[in-house]
């Protein structure tokens, strides 16, 4: 998504928020976020998955209003959470949706995904324009894994194509979005694991009018008139560390750096500060597994 947000574990709310998302990983964010894949990769291999967990993960993350935004948005939250590693239906830390193909190399799946909004009212450049509302993204995405898979390390494109709903106004079509994103995955046999990706946002001139767009009725002396257009919209260089405790316990951190030079839109007298940082930490606590493994 174009917010920095977290994407929150399984079917939590949906924030890697995309910090952890995409995002800084897609566990967390990102929101976030965020996405390299939040996916059970970081785990072990599938096979050794229980078919469904519940617990609550808890999150604490700053981020931008939105990308070029000088305002930084800060969020505590608590949430409960469920994964679920059917053959298809799949409810992961990467997303939630239905997994129509899988080979070792590559993925495709129909999911949805969200972000969480900011109020215009606590943003100084947005005064008096509409809230950026919660949205929640939903389409295809094809998953290519470029290297031999192994347990240890994974190179990943990922390929999403996303519609993208308002859920503070009636889930009001706000466009589409192409966010391609190239990350790296390592696993250390000490536990932890470290993730890096970047990727490019693009969208179509209706959702760039929602973050860009200034009408000559919400002109001011300090923001011009201003007409979004369709095309790039923000770079994202992500990176994230994790570590699976025990069986119950895992920790992530997450940082994600996010840029509009040289985007569609920088010349938006909305667009403040053109490079800004995002940070996200999360940690989860799983009570409840099924004895039945996914593979079964």
């Amino acid at each position: 998504m174009m917010m920095a947000s977290v994407m929150l574990t399984g079917i939590s709310l949906t924030a890697n928020a995309q910090l952890l998302s995409s995002s800084t990983t897609h566990a967390a964010a990102e929101e976030a976020g965020q996405q390299g894949s939040g996916s059970d990769w970081v785990r072990g291999p599938e096979a050794s998955l229980p078919l469904w967990e519940l617990g609550v993960s808890g999150f604490a993350l700053s981020r931008t209003a939105y990308p070029g935004s000088d305002t930084y948005v800060s969020r505590a939250l608590i949430v409960p959470h469920f994964l679920y590693r059917g053959e298809h239906l799949r409810v992961e830390r990467g997303g939630t949706g239905y997994r129509a193909v899988k080979t070792p190399r590559f993925e495709f799946d129909i999911g949805f995904s969200g972000t969480l909004g900011s109020s215009s009212d606590k943003v100084l450049a947005r005064r008096g324009m509409e809230t950026i509302g919660h949205m929640v993204e939903f389409g295809p995405r094809l998953n290519w894994n470029l290297n031999e898979p192994n347990e240890t390390e994974r190179w990943r494109l990922e390929l999403p194509l996303r519609a993208v709903f308002d859920v503070s106004d009636g889930f009001r079509r706000r466009g589409f979005t192409f966010e391609p994103e190239l990350s790296h995955s390592h696993r250390f046999d000490s536990g932890w694991r470290y993730s890096s990706g970047i990727s490019a946002v693009w969208g179509n001139k209706s959702f760039a009018d929602v973050f860009y767009t200034v009408r000559p009725d919400q002109a001011l002396a300090d923001r011009p008139a201003y007409q979004a257009q369709s095309g790039l919209l923000t770079w994202r260089l992500s990176s994230t560390i994790s570590k699976q405790f025990d069986r119950d316990w895992r920790f992530l951190a997450g940082l994600r750096i996010e840029t509009v030079e040289g985007a569609a839109n920088q010349a938006s007298p909305l667009v403040r500060k053109k490079t800004a940082p995002s940070l996200v930490l999360g940690l989860t606590y799983t009570f409840k597994q099924s004895q039945r493994r996914s593979d079964e």
